[in-house]
């Protein structure tokens, strides 16, 4: 009795072919992944991609001059000379991750074997990244002006041109909030998004297409009934954070509220895209899950972008969490004004608009079917 109960439910469990290649093919997709991530696969076949400096150079003189074509001259770096508020700019805006600053005397230090008047100006929300760079610049002043008699001389001073202050949280909490916040909706819309499969296994789907309500309807509602749960879930998550960590949701009140909108409205088209592509509810589990870790990860959920490879934060536009959470650091963390924000919010409806024309195609083709 044993057996034909368990061959019965492994037929069963077999009978979906294409569940069962979703089942087996997350923890692949995951190792690769991380493979890439952390285990530096493919990094003796191809050289890395060069790391952008910004330069600042106030000395001016020949020595500085010659240093910071040394730099540009490094495969790891590529370097562009701007002036100081130009730069600062870029990296208040997150366009940057450093800028590097020569001093005045510079070229006198380097003759005197005086410490170096360097200082490195970055944003502190990507401290792993600047100190990355900075290894490197480090080790070239070393191998540049091995005369020097004391390691403290090429020491360099590291200064943050955003500060946490008392209005402004951590960076390393606004990535917790916002990274978990946009990857834990995405599986709640998944979820919200399988109750269209529930209704057509039950037979009310088709009931509510034999009434004069149309398929495009449907979608409709549903994906207007799943961005009316991700605005109530983004904000409970974030009046938690307010609550136990002092997140200061009140800062620009406007700007997010309207990127909740956004990242609701891109979230929900996403669920309904989903449950768009299959046709079974062990189809959309495995295809559900599969994709949001592949955006959470990709994205910025579940590894800060600064600490991926650079083929992977070429790929991260692609993902919703990485608009969301960029959106998120820039009112947080930057300050920035809205309007610097509404690209952000105009690229998260421009992804939700675009899944819902797509949806709308598959819903049909895929769920009202009942051949």
């Amino acid at each position: 009795m044993i057996l034909k109960i368990l061959k019965k439910d492994l037929k069963v469990d077999f009978a979906d072919k294409r569940g069962i290649l979703l089942t087996f093919l997350l923890p692949i997709i995951l190792i690769t992944l991380f493979a890439f991530s952390f285990g530096g696969v493919g990094r003796k076949k191809s050289a890395p991609r060069p790391s952008t400096l910004l330069v600042i150079d106030k000395d001016s003189t020949k020595t500085s001059k010659d240093f910071i074509a040394k730099l540009d001259a490094m495969s790891t770096l590529r370097v562009v000379s701007l002036e100081e508020e130009a730069a600062i700019e870029r990296i208040q805006k997150g366009r940057n991750t450093a800028a590097m600053v020569f001093g005045k005397g510079f070229e006198k230090a380097v003759q005197n074997d005086s410490r170096l008047p360097i200082e490195v100006k970055y944003d502190a929300a990507r401290e792993i990244q600047a100190q990355m760079v900075l290894a490197v610049v480090r080790g070239r002043l070393m191998h540049n002006f091995g005369d020097l008699k004391a390691l403290n001389k090429v020491n360099v001073r590291m200064t943050s041109v955003i500060k946490e202050t008392s209005n402004k949280p951590n960076p390393g909490l606004v990535q917790a909030v916002a990274g978990t916040a946009v990857m834990m909706l995405l599986f709640s819309v998944a979820a919200i998004g399988g109750g269209i499969l529930d209704e057509k296994e039950s037979g009310t789907l088709k009931r509510l297409l034999t009434s004069p309500v149309k398929p495009m309807h449907i979608l409709l509602g549903k994906m207007g009934a799943a961005m009316v749960v991700s605005v109530i879930q983004l904000t409970a998550m974030f009046i938690f954070a307010w609550l136990a960590f002092g997140l200061p949701i009140f800062m620009d009140t406007l700007s997010l509220v309207l990127l909740i909108l956004c990242i609701s409205f891109a979230v929900s088209s996403f669920g309904v895209f989903l449950v768009s592509t299959v046709k079974t509810r062990q189809q959309l589990n495995g295809m559900s899950t599969i994709i949001i870790i592949l955006m959470s990860a990709i994205g910025g959920s579940m590894i800060p972008i600064s600490m991926m490879p650079g083929f992977m934060q070429d790929i991260a536009g692609i993902s919703v969490n990485y608009w969301g959470i960029q959106g998120f650091f820039d009112i947080f963390w930057r300050q920035l004004p809205l309007l610097e924000i509404v690209p952000k919010m105009l690229i998260l409806l421009g992804i939700g608009l675009g899944m819902t024309l797509v949806s709308s195609y598959l819903f049909k083709r895929n769920i009202v079917s009942f051949e």
